[in-house]
């Protein structure tokens, strides 16, 4: 089937997806998401813009709004404002019952059935409890009551999916209507500043990318441009007053300040870079099955040098001996939390923390400054080689265990599953707990969609691998794969085990002879130990969209 040209594929974005081809749907996809459109992982759209700022090109975002019925289109404003969409959602009921405050709250066990509000409506949500995607505990901590400050807190609801699967539920007003209603107080109200150039995938909490021209100008990423993963609400954490407790097996119950940690233990700095398990998820959705969870691109990495102390320096100071059969496992509990009390929490094995090779940090500084924030300040756990979430920010707690950690993001989340396996029969722990992640890489450069008008085109991006698994080689085509030349790379020294670094690549190619239209560029990395990336997102599909490393394809657009 012939494929139309960029600028033919362009105008039939400005159209809608309704005249595409299927082979055309990946090329489209990705003018898309260069663009500022982004397929939401329900078939949706959703402009694209910077913290704080309008999406990058306006004409996209009337695109977006006027894309067929079918694509369920919507925007979500960087700003964290209501989408039109939810407003729609919200839109009350004719004719329904009204209930006060007092008859809500008889209405809070399976026996009564499990009722809650939000803004003026009066929900039964009996028969919904066991499907919640954040598990029928947390849905009954609002039981009988208002689910709005719940809301506040988790905004990854503020969609017009999310607003719909309530409106099926609702069954009444609350007496007294929007006055009634309460006014719920803002967790998110001392975020700290970001940088408007951060690419957005969620306000509240914030998670935000570092933009793909920017990810291969250095091989340490400035700290204002890192990208940010928060699950909660950033922690107001006094330095002076902070005390880091460390418990559990084998160690003495110790409370240590910022100022011992500085001053008793020898500090130590690794150059390590730190990946989201969903770097890249975007691509399952793009592959024609989507996935719950933020729509990353590609730039959910970042690299810096960390400051700290050893982990398994503080821990045998505590007590831990190397040997202690008691404990297994190291946990982390940070300083973040919601309003139910559940604090961010994530585990890793003993051996890595006390392997004097592991460099597993304690770090209180992020390339030469204090954290910032967003990044754990006052001090934050540094695992190298290991996915992002086990590098528990604002770590308030360190717990040696025989048990990994009972945390939500440890047990239920952050676990990749065959392609077989979906929603309706996940048995989490079937699976164990994602540490060290495979070898992937990106093209940054070109964007998709870019016109390309000499003989030859150039390449850049970055690669990298876990468990200190140094990168040897990046094979980089200019054909869709058919042929192949090798990129030259650029790294920081680091020691063969412990490249905790990525490496950045740069290569230029030759057009085909000939060649108009779309051009498919390819590449793939290969580690030390030889491991190398599947070809395809298909084979490797899981229902969190977590550990994407295929290899990474960009169409251009030859003149």
């Amino acid at each position: 089937m012939a494929l139309r040209s960029g600028r033919a594929l362009a105008r039939l974005l400005r159209q809608g997806l309704g005249t595409a081809s299927p082979a055309e749907l990946p090329a489209l996809r990705q003018l898309q998401q260069r663009a500022g459109v982004a397929t939401g992982p329900f078939g949706g759209t959703g402009a694209r813009t910077a913290a704080g700022g309008a999406a990058r090109a306006p004409w996209l975002v009337a695109v977006a709004v006027g894309l067929s019925a079918g694509l369920g289109a919507q925007l979500v404003s960087a700003r964290g404002s209501e989408p039109a969409e939810c407003k729609a959602a919200d839109k009350p009921k004719a004719g329904l019952k009204e209930y006060d405050k007092e008859e809500v709250a008889k209405h809070r066990t399976k026996e009564t059935g499990i009722w809650v509000t939000y803004k003026d409506g009066v929900y039964d949500v009996s028969k919904f409890v066991e499907q919640h995607p954040g598990g029928a505990a947390r849905l009954m901590l609002a039981a009988g009551g208002p689910i709005d400050s719940f809301w506040a807190m988790y905004q990854q609801h503020n969609t017009a999916q999310v607003r719909g699967i309530l409106a099926e539920y609702q069954i009444g007003r609350l007496k007294g209507g929007a006055a009634a209603a309460p006014k719920p107080a803002d967790p998110y109200a001392h975020e700290p500043e970001r940088l408007p150039a951060l690419i957005v995938r969620s306000q509240k909490p914030m998670n935000s990318e570092t933009p793909m021209e920017l990810l291969t100008a250095a091989l340490v990423t400035p700290n204002d441009l890192f990208y940010v993963r928060n699950h909660l609400p950033v922690p107001v954490v006094n330095p002076d007053t902070y005390r880091l407790k460390i418990e559990g097996e084998g160690v003495r119950a110790v409370e240590l300040s910022l100022e011992d940690l500085k001053t008793k233990f020898k500090r130590h700095s690794i150059t390590a870079t730190l990946q989201c398990t969903g770097n890249r998820r975007q691509e399952y959705n793009t592959s024609g099955r989507p996935v719950k969870g933020l729509e990353w691109d590609g730039g959910s990495i970042s690299t810096a040098v960390w400051t700290g102390v050893r982990l398994r320096d503080v821990l045998r100071a505590a007590g831990l001996e190397e040997d202690e059969p008691l404990v297994q496992h190291i946990q982390f509990e940070g300083l973040d939390t919601d309003m139910a009390e559940t604090v961010y929490g994530a585990s890793i094995e003993v051996d890595k923390a006390m392997d004097p090779a592991g460099d597993v940090l304690l770090a209180f500084e992020m390339n030469g400054q204090a954290l910032p924030r967003d990044h754990g300040y006052p001090l934050r756990v540094v695992v190298p080689g290991v996915a992002g979430c086990r590098s528990v920010k604002w770590v308030g707690k360190i717990i040696a265990s025989a048990e990994e950690s009972t945390s939500f993001w440890q047990q239920k989340d952050y676990k990749s599953f065959g392609p077989n396996v979906d929603w309706d029969n996940v048995d989490w722990s079937s699976a164990p707990a994602i540490q060290a992640m495979p070898v992937t890489s990106q093209i940054c450069e070109p964007a998709a969609g870019t016109q390309v008008d000499d003989d030859e085109v150039t390449l850049k991006g970055y690669a990298w691998s876990g468990s200190g698994q140094g990168i040897i080689r990046v094979d980089v085509s200019a054909d869709g794969g058919k042929t192949w030349h090798q990129a030259e790379l650029k790294k920081v020294p680091q020691k063969r085990g412990r490249g905790w670094a990525w490496a950045l690549w740069e290569a230029t190619l030759p057009v085909p002879k000939g060649h108009k239209g779309p051009l498919e560029l390819v590449c793939k990395a290969t580690d030390e130990s030889y491991n190398t990336q599947p070809e395809s997102a298909a084979p490797i599909w899981n229902l969190r969209g977590v550990n994407c490393n295929s290899w990474h394809r960009v169409l251009v657009d030859v003149q």
